[in-house]
């Protein structure tokens, strides 16, 4: 019990820290008033648990090793040099002493181990005062976060633990995977949970049922391919799930889309009608405890907080440039920045920020401290609330889930939602749609938001070749741009074929010695 005990005191910590910071989640009470004996016996002290979880240092770690370098450098959006991990990722040569990928994994681990303290802590000590559907509501937040984690897990590394209570560990520290159907399910259960019991809407940058329902069509039009063997087909009653959950989404939730793309990733727009799942972030966090992705930034002092420049340049691929049109030019400009680019809203106080180098990011790059009214934000602490699922999504999961296994649909719904995406980037409208432009679709819109990595990974469960050729027909390499021309140049290391296998990352060595079991063929979970 002793050992609970201090995990509880440190996620109540981690919870001051981070709702102390936000004007739109929770004000809490002095951490000298709060006790293993007093918490967890109101209301409020189940917001304020439940707070913790969307952000923090475990997230913190993740989104800054993993979100743009596994999503984006392993898919090929993007490329990176002087880090050799990532060369790693862009080049499929991943080994089990890979940092990227191991951080991967233990930050999963420590959101679940956060998520399975506070669900079992609200069971264990919420009085019978506190209502029961303010109790179901805060387990709800705890077991979509569980769910969002374990499904990162299942993609990337198939079969893994499933683990609801990590004091367990302490007797049994020994554990083997499961099986990955099982792994699935038990996201399919936490999500279910969480949509049953998560209220239509809530405080700006809370879960509510809309996030539940488009995270289940997301799990479900994955999980449809996964014992397909190759065959090309999807199973159709898991799509049939996936079309009810993001139909309903599309159809009843009352949520729009932003008019702007570009302001979706701005922070004023923080926490926006279209965002249904966002890390929440405070600023005047140190290293590995706010969001950082700011030191992925392009440019110098004028557009970085604290007139600290910006020192991990990540670039598009010449691959990921190719794919846009002259009339895709909102989305491209908001995503990446070209020679020449200017962008009003960087160093607005002197007048705005003309890019004046190849190549960079522009997502999730947002300017200096006057920029964003953050007098206290650093450069590892940027105040973008960057979101892990928002509607577009959606609307294109459920274009792809009418479509199916069908090749091309001119299904009114796919195409009303579809279109919805396209027209607010300023593209045509089309009258029809088939895999391929989907994919295309969703690989430019959410691009620089870690979805393609998952999109690729969804298409090998039924159609592996057709996976590894779009990773082996890729110029996975960055470029010069100069008067509007892109030339290649030589790739970060040596790109070895891709194969099924580059589907799903080794086990982290460092796991491995501590639990060997994790090298015997996954079991069966007993739910």
């Amino acid at each position: 019990m002793k050992f609970k005990y201090i995990i509880v005191y440190s996620l109540i910590a981690a919870t001051g820290l981070l709702v102390s910071c936000g004007e739109d989640f929770l004000e809490r009470a002095p951490l000298s008033e709060i006790s293993t004996e007093n918490f967890y016996q109101t209301p409020e002290d189940l917001r304020l648990a439940t707070a913790a979880l969307y952000g923090g240092a475990p997230w913190a770690d993740w989104n800054y090793n993993c979100y743009l370098p596994v999503g984006e450098v392993l898919s090929g959006n993007m490329a990176v040099g002087y880090w050799g991990d990532a060369v790693q990722l862009n080049t499929f040569s991943v080994t089990g002493l890979n940092e990227i990928m191991i951080a991967n994994w233990k930050s999963m681990y420590k959101v679940i181990a956060h998520c399975n303290t506070t669900i079992n802590a609200i069971q264990e000590k919420a009085p019978p005062s506190i209502p029961e559907e303010d109790r179901n509501a805060a387990i709800a937040e705890a077991r979509f976060i569980r769910g969002f984690a374990y499904y990162n897990l299942a993609l990337l590394w198939g079969p893994v633990p499933i683990i609801e209570d990590n004091t367990s560990l302490i007797g049994a520290p020994l554990v083997y995977r499961n099986k990955v159907n099982d792994v699935y399910q038990f996201v399919v259960n936490d999500l279910t949970f969480a949509e049953s019991h998560l209220p239509d809407s809530d405080t700006k940058g809370r879960l509510t049922t809309w996030s539940a329902q488009g995270m289940l069509a997301k799990v479900y039009l994955t999980w449809a391919g996964l014992n397909s063997e190759g065959s090309g087909q999807r199973d159709q009653a898991l799509l049939d799930k996936a079309r009810s959950y993001a139909g309903n989404v599309c159809k009843n939730s009352g949520l729009t889309l932003l008019d702007n793309y570009a302001n979706l990733f701005k922070t004023e727009y923080n926490d926006n009608q279209e965002s249904l799942f966002a890390l929440q972030w405070a600023p005047g966090l140190g290293w590995l405890e706010g969001n950082m992705l700011q030191v992925y930034s392009p440019g110098g002092p004028e557009i970085s907080a604290n007139g600290q420049a910006g020192w991990f340049n990540i670039e598009p691929t010449i691959d990921m440039f190719a794919l846009y049109t002259e009339q895709d030019s909102i989305r491209r400009k908001a995503t990446f920045m070209l020679r020449g680019d200017y962008y009003p809203e960087l160093n607005a106080a002197g007048g705005g920020f003309t890019f004046d180098s190849h190549t960079g990011l522009k997502k999730h790059i947002i300017g200096t401290n006057v920029d964003n009214n953050a007098p206290t934000m650093t450069m590892t602490s940027s105040t973008e609330h960057n979101s892990l699922l928002r509607l577009a999504d959606v609307y294109l999961l459920y274009a792809e889930a009418i479509l199916g296994n069908n090749a091309a649909t001119s299904d009114a719904d796919a195409l009303f939602y579809f279109n919805e995406v396209r027209t607010r980037a300023g593209l045509d409208p089309v009258a029809s749609i088939d895999a391929d432009m989907l994919l295309k679709e969703r690989r430019i819109e959410l691009a620089a938001e870690g979805q393609f990595w998952n999109d690729l990974v969804r298409l090998s469960y039924y159609d592996p070749q057709k996976a590894i050729g779009i990773l082996n027909n890729e110029q996975r390499v960055p470029f010069d741009y100069e008067d509007g021309t892109a030339t290649p140049r030589d790739p970060y290391g040596e790109i070895t074929p891709a194969t099924v296998n580059t589907f799903r990352f080794p086990l982290p060595s460092s796991e491995i010695t501590a639990n060997p079991k994790l090298l015997e063929p996954p079991v069966s979970y007993s739910f």
